[in-house]
């Protein structure tokens, strides 16, 4: 008895309890520390709570809880007003001294910087513009090679934050959702627009596996296979994967919904995104006919602690609640974006 008290007396923060055989019942654990009480998080655990209950009609067996999320402005700082992976081709083209760019990509990552530096409109298409333009970019390197890159452009600072990196920008709370989904038996994917071999340097450090991450593609060869089809071509065990120019994929509105049947094999249940190139994504998982699914949708709202363009965020936050997503919103929702110590700012700029 006098053990047993003392154990209760040093468990921290909450109260634990002895049954009648002397097991200690550990303290429930606290997975939202970093949210408000709010519509969609409610909505969130009811879902969950309802879809884990062997007894709920709406029961889903482990290998069939399958969430998707978006990676940048769901749950990685979209860094406003440019992407991260337009940010790495802005420094690739413009600003890396080891790199000589062709024209058009000069001409692209030009477009990205008039953009972010200036407000100059980006052209019609872009997002394929800047995709056939990323894949020459960084055409000739191996995974390896690019995967170092993309780390190395992440330790940077992020421009208009202080005591952040950008490979630190994550959505703090977010990361707080895919604790408590793999804890309730879900597996979940990352389903973004951008390079797949960029989301998978990103989210390494949040503990996402490679194979559960999917995103625009380019054609990869054999470092020894030179014009020969890899059909016709055998890789030795010395060869590294290369890059090519070859776009195969911009992982996109429809796109994602075939990417995910084809990676995936299964229909979503949950689906995490913050833009129209989401909404197919959204629509497919909603679509589901074996099993009760679920949509979200994260607003930009918060101009005091990120960069948000308001206007903008109060028109997609009252077109995804007309389609029957559930809406987070950053200045509502969430009580910190990136956490302790980092600060929005003024945006730097060199001359150039």
């Amino acid at each position: 008895m006098m053990a047993a008290t003392l154990v209760c007396g040093l468990t921290a923060l909450t109260s634990c309890s002895k049954d009648n055989d002397s097991t200690i019942v550990p303290p429930a654990k606290e997975y939202f520390t970093l949210w408000n009480k709010c519509e969609a998080l409610t909505a969130l655990q009811d879902y969950v709570k309802d879809v884990t209950n062997p007894a709920s009609a709406n029961y889903i067996e482990e290998e069939d809880r399958i969430a998707t999320f978006d990676m940048d402005g769901t749950f990685v700082g979209e860094l406003y007003p440019s992407y991260f992976e337009y940010n790495l081709l802005e420094y690739r083209a413009l600003d890396d001294a080891t790199y000589e760019a062709p024209a058009d990509v000069k001409e692209t990552a030009q477009e990205i910087r008039d953009f972010v530096r200036h407000g100059k409109k980006l052209p019609d298409q872009f997002d394929m513009k800047h995709a056939y333009a990323a894949a020459k970019a960084y055409s000739g390197m191996t995974i390896a090679q690019f995967d170092a890159y993309v780390k190395a452009y992440a330790r940077k600072s992020a421009n208009g934050f202080s005591g952040m990196t950008y490979g630190q920008s994550f959505y703090k709370p977010m990361l707080q959702v895919f604790d408590y989904l793999k804890d309730n038996g879900f597996t979940s994917y990352v389903v973004s627009g951008s390079d797949r071999f960029i989301c998978r340097a990103l989210v390494e450090a949040i503990g996402i596996q490679p194979n559960r991450v999917i995103g625009m593609d380019v054609k990869l060869i054999s470092s020894s296979q030179g014009t020969e089809a890899g059909v016709n071509f055998t890789m030795g065990r010395e060869d590294d994967l290369v890059r090519t120019d070859e776009l195969i994929i911009k992982n996109l509105k429809t796109n994602k919904v075939l990417q995910i049947s084809q990676e995936i094999g299964k229909v979503p249940v949950l689906s995490f995104g913050n833009s129209s190139g989401d909404q197919a994504m959204h629509n497919y998982c909603l679509g589901n006919k074996l099993h009760k699914s679920a949509a979200f949708m994260l607003v930009a709202d918060d101009d005091a602690r990120d960069h948000a363009d308001l206007t903008e965020a109060a028109r997609r936050e009252a077109k995804w609640r007309e389609a029957g997503y559930h809406i987070i919103s950053m200045r509502n929702d969430f009580k910190t974006i990136y956490g302790d110590g980092v600060v929005k700012t003024d945006f730097t700029f060199p001359a150039n």
